[in-house]
């Protein structure tokens, strides 16, 4: 990104700005510009993301052909059978002392 900065008007909805400026309030963000900033440049790499994953699998297509939905259903399946769960460690009950007689 060029250091070089440029003022715009723009139009948000009143509950993008009152998030902007929570986030500032908070300390999230350094100002508005700085958030504002974040958001544009967090949305232009997600824009070339997607555009690279498209480039894929348009590249992929037209080598070996369209992916089919079974193909994809099927690949789906595949991925749920080996995906490893992760989750918190399950907390056990207190063990219940006994009183001694």
């Amino acid at each position: 990104m060029s250091a070089r900065k440029e003022r715009v008007t723009v139009m948000v909805d009143r509950d993008l700005l009152e998030a902007a400026n929570q986030a500032v309030a908070s300390g999230r963000a350094s100002s508005l510009s700085a958030w504002v900033h974040a958001a544009m440049a967090e949305r232009a790499a997600k824009e070339r993301y997607l555009h690279g994953l498209a480039a894929a699998i348009a590249s992929y297509e037209a080598e070996f052909g369209m992916i089919t939905e079974a193909e994809m259903i099927a690949q789906q399946r595949k991925d749920r059978r080996t995906a490893i769960a992760v989750r918190e460690p399950r907390k056990r009950p207190a063990r219940r002392r006994v009183a001694s007689g």
